[in-house]
């Protein structure tokens, strides 16, 4: 009797281990996204590096599935314009999500590509 209850016990727990590494996994992105993001980022950084104009170091960049954020303060509105022209050319570039703000504090107008 002990060792059906312990049984029970025991597989009533793997069932729920299973159940909730199942749930945690499928919002997150698998090995190889994360790496195609990680070079995408990669990419982008080095594109907005490359412009003399532009400030790595100011502008914050995320992939998430080919989509990337830019985001961060900038000086004026052309080196926001500049930076999403930039990631957009960067093949992997789903679409670009521009969160960046002018130094001044005004939100930027949000660019689609």
């Amino acid at each position: 009797m002990r060792t059906i209850k312990m049984l029970s016990i025991f597989l009533l727990a793997l069932g729920l281990v299973a159940v909730a590494s199942c749930s945690s996994a499928y919002n997150k992105e698998g090995t190889g996204e994360y790496l195609d993001d990680s070079v995408v980022t990669t990419k982008v950084k080095a594109a907005i590096l490359g412009d003399k104009n532009l400030s790595v170091a100011e502008i914050n960049v995320e992939t998430f599935k080919g989509v990337v954020q830019l985001s961060g303060f900038v000086k004026s509105r052309e080196d926001i314009n500049t930076a999403v022209k930039l990631t957009s050319k960067v093949p992997g570039v789903i679409s670009v999500k521009n969160d960046m703000q002018l130094k001044s504090g005004a939100p930027s107008p949000q660019l689609k590509n």
